[in-house]
């Protein structure tokens, strides 16, 4: 689905920068020195924002073309130059691409059917397998077969709504890192550090008669567009070159989770 600007009289959104927002699941010293070793430290980052009227989700159009093109916004959200320089977004956005994507899970447990023979051993070691690449990105074991290859003799372990959802969105990041990623021979990085940065970016709400522990979150990926093209996350489209916008409706909150692909010891 995309959204274009129009000349449309309505109330537009407005939106503030939140720079002492903290993300502590990307701050941590443990998760910097495991994103050093994938190669996204220095090409990951997260921001928050906030905005002053209640989020419809039947607008998100609007919603994300005012987003893109309020000042605030548009001065503060980061992006990687191709030079590897931190920068800000800094142009008018005429057209936004934005995927729905699933945000229900509340367990790790989700995961569990990876520990099964022939991918992740019961003590965590995943399996290896030849190496082959894919899209520029390394396949050496059985973890990233089923994330990447739909005839991986396992690729059914995950259906594809389940493939849809934020948290193994977010897992499948991670695994497979940045272009010179040191991969994990045990799954307990990865999974440590996708239950951490989730727990960071997703809000929840506890239903008072069934106790319940629901997701108030809504989760957009997104690409924009401006006179010249794709503009954000990047000018060039890459499976590890993401922007995840997380909107919590009730605190009228925006967190935008971004990465671009590419090898982290060159940038800053």
């Amino acid at each position: 689905m995309s959204a274009c600007g129009d000349e449309e009289s309505r109330p537009r959104y407005t939106f503030h920068h939140l720079p002492q927002k903290s993300f502590p699941s990307l701050e941590s010293r443990e998760t910097r020195d495991r994103l050093v070793k994938w190669s996204m430290d220095g090409r990951i980052t997260a921001q928050a924002f906030s905005f002053d009227q209640n989020f419809k989700g039947y607008q998100q159009e609007d919603f994300l073309m005012d987003f893109f093109n309020h000042p605030d916004v548009n001065s503060n959200l980061k992006r990687l130059s191709a030079a590897g320089q931190w920068t800000a977004l800094n142009t008018s956005v005429n057209k936004v691409e934005v995927k729905n994507i699933l945000c229900t899970k509340v367990s790790m447990s989700f995961f569990d059917q990876l520990y099964c023979e022939g991918v992740v051993r019961e003590n965590g070691y995943i399996v290896k397998c030849s190496d082959k690449y894919c899209d520029e990105i390394l396949i050496a074991d059985e973890l990233r077969k089923v994330l990447l290859l739909e005839d991986s003799d396992h690729y059914d372990l995950f259906s594809h709504l389940d493939r849809e959802e934020f948290l193994f969105c977010l897992f499948k990041h991670l695994c497979l890192g940045g272009a010179l990623c040191q991969y994990e021979d045990d799954l307990g990085p990865y999974l440590e550090t996708t239950k951490a940065l989730y727990k960071d970016l997703v809000s929840v709400q506890k239903d008072p008669d069934t106790k319940e522990i629901n997701i108030i979150s809504t989760v957009y990926k997104v690409s924009a567009y401006d006179v010249h093209g794709l503009c954000y996350p990047s000018s060039s489209s890459h499976e590890q070159t993401f922007a995840y916008l997380i909107v919590n409706p009730l605190k009228r909150h925006i967190y935008v989770l971004y990465h671009c692909f590419g090898s982290s010891f060159f940038c800053n």
